[in-house]
């Protein structure tokens, strides 16, 4: 229903100081587990063994602490983990992987630094543990190319299961378990080479009763609740291992775009074997339909070419295989060269001399190819003069020769060579050649203002070289100065026409490249060479491209630009400028960067300033915003003890930081604070005025209250100095139970619905029950238990034991603490750190029994040590106990309530903290605010500063 709540509270800021570097503290970190785990092993120099079952989640945070906030990020061993990781949660303090599989087990560390001192790393073992279906494969010893088992022939059943940790096997006959020694005709036993892989029984020379069916049990001893898994076979007379025929051709030859059915039948096996295809160094079409032995592939492709096997297994003997390959008709690539008379040195075609064309394709089958020429459109046949050859595949192949003896000039025309394969269903290729008194060899040759060439960065350009003769070749373009890669990728370009014609060129372009004549389409003769130089200006790369400077009025800044690179190297000028307006310009001369200073800053002189350098091809550009922008605060995460549970609906909640480079720009006049709910829109924002100077790690608290439980808030800090707003930051604040996992303090009013994570003990005779006065039964018990709360409200919460009927005398009812993890203060946990732990009890009532407590520490769970004990009537109100614990180890607390000989012996606890350090003398303020500053109190009066606000209506 929607509630509408109004909200009032008291806000005051606390500003702390310190000298120096104040509250910034290098980071330390902590590995904390959740989520779905087996097991928590810690093993020797604190590593720690996560333990996890495949498919669950695992969850690991990242507990840190540190000024300025460290920056997060897990990785795994052997590499970074963000390659496996989902998500971002690489760089959340917590990782999550969702159905968890057995690669992801390994080392994870979680590393977390703040550019202060050294990063701190820790890290966790993730144990994945699994069980897969167990397998049992038989073998025989002898003869097991024969199909059946027969009578005294020994058999070898081989169970094999993937595990971790390893399986365990054991093996039924029927019902009766198999051991080793319980049956003379059985052996059972592991291979040495396995390593306990696999567990293998030995039938030896089988006998009637081992006709039966066997079972393999593979246990992983229930660990993460895995459950034992079993495969059975049944070994008779008729067992045998698989064979298969294949009902197709091979090879099997197919044009493009028919459809082939491949059929694989079984001729044996028992049991029956199961039918599979796979494709040779690859997987099967996507196209392809399976369905047992049967495999189509519809609209068969070039690339659907290969071998294909048949397989059957059965899990008795070797799988059975056989092969067929399929060959898809193909011709492509038709190309020509003309060879002049090879006992003359000249590349010319003469009369009286002998010249040979040779034509070549790619054919698929090669030995469907086949070759026809004619002449002028008439059909050539081979002939003394004539003569009609095919290369040897192994030198050449897909070629063929037409040599013409002693040229006459009758032999000048068109020879056409034709390319067919047998099996039809594919287009010829026809190549016409021409031979003439005008066919001559190629020459090329560079235009003159074709090179250098001289082009800018990005823009398209093209290479030329001129290729006389006829026919004219194929030209290949490639790199004359390095061995790399043309803008294609390739090592050779291609080109018919000359030309190169490169899209976007880059200044890596820059160099010589070489185009010279192929074979192909042309004349086979020794190649011919052009070069071709490409020149790539661009502009003047510079640096920094971008810098934000911050100063305060009156003082002086300088901006300095540089050039890396540019081409052409001659500079040819700078200039300065403010926005529009042109503040300095000039011209380079042996320097390679320029500046400009703003002796005193004013008001008019913030701004954006850029730096602009010019060459030919263009400008690069410094560009630097100068403004008196005050630096972002930083939130402090280690406020000792942020919430307080003070009242049963609403918390208050302890804001702390420290403002970045506080004098990197003028003073800071004041923050404006803005608070939201979580999900709402409006800000709610208040200014807070700071008076004198900040220091640098100087600690600002600042309290909310009449936050309502348990909603979360967002906060917006801004600094504000003469200039104006500086940068903001924003960070949540969520109500949660008082527990620091870290324990430098801890408070608990029972407040909260979980009672700060306290639980009560199994192993006592009743409860102790959370109460208030304004909602307790109207049938208590009167003189006896509390009035109010120890801070007097009735509306505040408590933990009292009921005393009435059936309770017995004597009877006890314990409270257990969570558990609290102690840091030692060095890294070798030499030294224990003290704590002051204190409570308030109320003891009221003529048959009050006893009040103990309790220290357990970790690893001690059956020895509890005797803090405190008291005993008897004390008064109506309540009493506050204190006593100093050193615990060495992580710890819990015990509250132990007993019942006295009567009904009024209610006995009630309150305010339970734990606070690092001895306790004091004297009492402190219950609502004293600590921060994480060293030194002496800031010079920062206290400012009590009334607001008012309201939260808009909500839904609950």
């Amino acid at each position: 229903m929607d509630v509408a709540i109004g909200l009032l509270g008291l806000l005051t800021v606390l500003l702390e100081g310190s000298s120096g570097q104040g509250v910034y503290a290098p980071p330390t970190v902590r590995i904390v587990h959740s989520g779905l785990a087996c097991n928590i092993e810690e093993e020797r120099y604190s590593e720690r063994v996560y333990t996890i079952r495949e498919g669950e989640t695992l969850e690991l945070t990242c507990l840190v602490t540190g000024h300025p906030r460290p920056q997060i990020r897990w990785t795994k061993t052997a590499g970074s983990a963000s390659d496996r990781f989902q998500d971002s949660s690489v760089f959340n303090e917590t990782l999550r992987i969702s159905n968890i599989q057995r690669h992801q087990g390994g080392r994870y560390y979680c590393k977390a630094e703040n550019g202060l001192g050294s990063p701190a790393i820790k890290s966790i073992r993730v144990d994945v543990y699994y069980l897969d279906d167990p397998i049992v494969t038989v073998h025989q010893s002898i003869g097991e190319a024969k199909e059946q088992f027969y009578y005294e022939k020994t058999v070898f059943l081989r169970c094999v299961a993937n595990s971790n940790p390893p399986v365990r096997y054991s093996w039924r006959r029927g019902q009766e378990v198999l051991l080793q020694g319980s049956d003379k005709g059985v052996e059972i036993y592991e291979p040495f080479f396995t390593q306990g892989e696999t567990k293998i029984l030995k039938l030896k020379n089988l006998r009637p009763q081992d006709y039966a069916n066997y079972s393999c049990i593979a246990s992983v001893r229930n660990v993460c609740s895995i459950p034992d898994k079993m495969v059975s076979f049944r070994l008779s007379n008729k067992t045998a291992s698989p064979s298969i025929k294949l009902l197709v051709d091979d090879p099997i030859v197919v044009n493009p775009g028919e459809a082939i059915t491949l059929v694989c039948v079984t001729t044996g096996g028992e049991p029956a074997p199961s039918l599979t295809w796979v494709r040779s160094g690859g997987v099967l079409p996507d196209k392809s339909v399976l369905n047992g032995g049967t495999l189509t592939i519809p609209a068969i492709a070039a690339e659907d070419s290969g071998t294909y096997s048949c397989m059957a297994n059965n899990n008795v003997g070797n799988p059975a295989k056989k092969s067929t390959n399929i060959i898809v008709r193909a011709l492509k690539k038709g190309r020509f060269w003309i060879t002049p008379d090879p006992y003359h040195k000249d590349d010319n075609i003469q009369i009286g001399r002998e010249v040979k064309i040779s034509c070549q394709v790619e054919a698929v089958p090669s030995e469907e190819l086949a070759f026809s020429w004619f002449k002028n459109g008439r059909p050539l046949r081979s002939s003394e003069r004539m003569v009609i050859t095919q290369t040897d595949p192994d030198v050449s192949p897909g070629t063929t020769n037409l040599d013409i003896i002693d040229l006459k000039f009758t032999d000048f025309g068109t020879y056409t060579c034709v390319a067919s394969l047998k099996g039809g269903g594919i287009s010829d290729i026809s190549i016409d050649v021409n031979i003439s008194s005008s066919t001559v060899p190629p020459n090329l040759t560079v235009p003159q203002e074709k090179s250098p060439l001289v082009t800018r960065e990005g823009d398209t350009i093209e290479l030329q070289c001129q290729v006389t003769g006829k026919p004219k070749p194929i030209i290949l373009w490639s790199r004359a100065d390095k061995e790399v890669a043309m803008p294609d990728g390739a090592l050779q370009s291609e080109s018919y026409d000359g030309i190169l014609r490169i899209t976007n060129v880059s200044r890596d372009m820059t160099g010589t490249y070489r185009c010279q004549t192929s074979q192909y389409n042309g004349f086979n003769v020794k190649p011919r060479e052009a070069l071709v130089q490409l020149i790539v200006q661009y502009p003047p790369a510079v640096e920094p491209a971008f810098l934000e400077l911050r100063q305060g009025q009156g003082r002086a800044v300088t901006m300095s630009c540089r050039v890396l690179r540019a081409y052409p190297t001659r500079v040819l000028s700078y200039e300065w400028r403010l926005g529009g307006r042109l503040l300095r310009s000039g011209h380079f001369d042996l320097q390679d960067s320029t500046e400009f200073t703003v002796s005193s800053l004013s008001r008019d002189s913030y701004g954006l300033y850029n730096c602009n350098i010019i060459n030919e091809a263009g400008a690069g550009r410094c560009s630097f915003l100068v403004t008196g922008k005050a630096y972002a605060p930083e939130f402090y995460y280690d406020t000792y003890n942020p919430l307080w549970q003070n009242r049963p609906r609403v918390y208050s909640y302890s804001l702390q930081w420290t403002q970045l480079n506080p004098g990197a720009v003028d003073r800071i006049l004041a923050y404006r604070l803005g608070i939201r709910q979580a999900g709402q829109q409006r800000w709610w924002e208040q200014e807070i005025t700071v008076n004198g100077n900040i220091q640098k790690g100087e600690l600002i608290t600042y309290n909310l209250t009449e936050l309502i439980k348990p909603e979360a808030y967002e906060v917006r800090l801004t600094p504000i100095t003469r200039f104006g707003e500086g940068d903001s930051t924003i960070r949540v604040i969520k109500y949660s139970a008082p527990v620091n996992p870290h324990l430098r303090e801890f408070h608990c009013g029972f407040e909260d619905g979980n009672i700060c994570l306290f639980t009560q003990d199994d192993t006592d005779n009743f409860d102790w029950t959370k109460q208030s006065t304004a909602t307790r039964d109207t049938k208590y018990t009167p003189n006896t238990g509390p009035n109010a709360d120890r801070s007097g409200s009735k509306e505040g919460f408590y933990m009292y034991i009921e005393t009435s009927r059936p309770r017995l005398e004597g009877e006890k009812a314990r409270l257990v603490s969570p558990v609290f993890s102690v840091a030692p203060k060095n890294p070798y946990g030499a030294s224990s750190t003290a704590y002051c732990f204190s409570f308030y009890y109320h003891m009221y009532g003529q048959h009050i029994g006893s009040l103990n407590v309790y220290l357990r520490l970790k690893g001690q769970t059956a020895i509890e040590n005797p803090l405190w004990s008291s005993s008897g009537n004390k008064g109506q109100h309540w009493n506050q106990a204190r006593v100093n614990i050193n615990p060495p180890t992580s710890f819990q607390l015990i509250f132990e309530g007993i019942r006295g000989p009567g009904i009024e012996g209610d006995i009630a606890i309150d305010d339970v903290s734990i606070v690092e350090g001895e306790c004091m003398k004297s009492d402190q303020p219950a609502n004293n605010l600590r921060s994480g500053a060293v030194g002496p109190l800031a010079h920062i009066r206290l400012l009590p500063l009334l607001i008012l606000m309201s939260v808009l209506s909500h839904q609950r």
